[in-house]
């Protein structure tokens, strides 16, 4: 089978590292990454072969839950006094007694709402 060339830059002492490596495996720099990237290789195609089903049905789900209309905005006006009671609760358990109330504001955290 013929031979293809490609060619790597990296810094000196990882160079260094890698011939040390190799010497002491008693092969060559092109055999010994050869060697690693193989194993590489086929730790992640056996990675990937575990895990197909489990990303199968994230996957499934995440195209159904993409699919589902928005929730509404839920005010405070639309709370229950029980509801406000719970939001309040576990708002102390995120932040502490001593944490901002519903009603006081909170810091802004991407992709939440408050």
């Amino acid at each position: 089978m013929p031979k293809t060339r490609i060619s790597i830059s990296l810094d000196a002492e990882h160079a260094e590292q890698i011939r040390a490596h190799a010497d002491r495996a008693g092969m060559d720099v092109s055999a010994y990454l050869v060697n690693a990237a193989t194993r590489q290789m086929a730790e992640t195609d056996a990675l990937e072969a575990q895990f197909a089903s489990i990303d199968a049905v994230i996957a499934a789900a995440e195209a159904e839950a993409a699919a589902l209309p928005a929730l509404p905005d839920v005010g405070e006006d639309d709370l229950t006094e029980q509801e406000r009671r719970e939001v309040d609760e576990a708002l102390e358990l995120v932040y502490g007694s001593d944490g901002p109330t519903r009603s006081q504001s909170r810091p802004q955290h991407p992709g939440h709402a408050a």
